[in-house]
């Protein structure tokens, strides 16, 4: 089974594009309604600062971010002011003491396998009347992915490089799972245009994500020779505009649903 707890995570290099990265998460917090919370998970966290932004939602709430990454933790950690508590974990395994009113999670199950099952175990964990909220991204047909994919199965590379099989379902298929559990269910998909600077963005913003099984597999001249030729067909798939940006479309999915 496909995991990403064995990874290392550079949060210097995922925060590169803090601001898209976030604004997702941004989005699905405004809609979050309105619960008297005690308890507030956040899955897959990261450096922390959709977290705090959950633990300012909720401020009579006890409010936990999880990870696996200690690095990623490490930078939650340090964030000026920051009130809610992390704690190391892998989230395909993640459980509970108790149930929670908020269960939250932004661009992290798309690296996990077996959504039917893991979303209606997840669901288990929140409370009558509470909310489970979750965010991933939807673009594994789009150049960024498909190159890379075409790339790993080429004669020189092929065998040698673990890149995940697609694990995101699809819309109908989310509502089918959640709503067997759930009385309200919300379910919607938005494309972002990401504007995007500087010299190659795309790759740079596949470094911090996408390419960390390529990095974990190869080494030297056969690294070197992958990102080369990476870079080159990324260059032809998203063309630097004449005004020196680079537009980069990116789809996501979000779902609410009520217990």
């Amino acid at each position: 089974m496909w995991s990403n707890r064995f990874m290392l995570w550079n949060p210097g290099q995922y925060s590169k594009f803090a601001r898209q990265r976030l604004q997702p998460g941004l989005d699905l917090i405004a809609r979050l309604p309105e619960i008297a919370a005690e308890r507030v998970v956040d899955l897959g966290c990261g450096t922390g600062e959709l977290t705090e932004l959950l633990a300012s939602r909720f401020p009579s709430a006890e409010v936990l971010g999880v990870d696996s990454s200690e690095e990623m933790l490490a930078r939650a950690r340090q964030q000026p002011g920051a009130r809610a508590r992390y704690e190391r974990g892998d989230i395909a395994t993640w459980a509970p003491l108790e149930r929670v009113q908020v269960l939250f999670s932004n661009a992290a199950y798309q690296w996990l396998p077996s959504h039917a099952e893991l979303f209606t175990r997840l669901l288990s964990f929140v409370e009558d009347a509470g909310v489970f909220a979750a965010q991933m991204p939807r673009n594994f047909d789009a150049p960024s992915h498909a190159v890379m994919r075409e790339l790993a199965m080429s004669s020189r590379f092929k065998g040698r490089i673990e890149l995940r099989h697609e694990p995101v379902l699809s819309p109908q298929a989310y509502y089918d799972v959640l709503a067997a559990h759930a009385r309200e269910v919300e379910i919607w998909e938005t494309e972002y245009l990401h504007v995007l600077e500087g010299e190659d963005p795309v790759f740079e913003w596949t470094r911090g994500t996408a390419l960390l099984p390529v990095y974990a597999a190869l080494e030297g001249e056969a690294l070197e020779a992958f990102l080369t030729e990476y870079k080159q067909r990324l260059r032809a798939a998203y063309p630097r505009r004449p005004d020196g940006r680079t537009l980069f479309p990116f789809r996501r999915i979000f779902m609410l649903a009520r217990r």
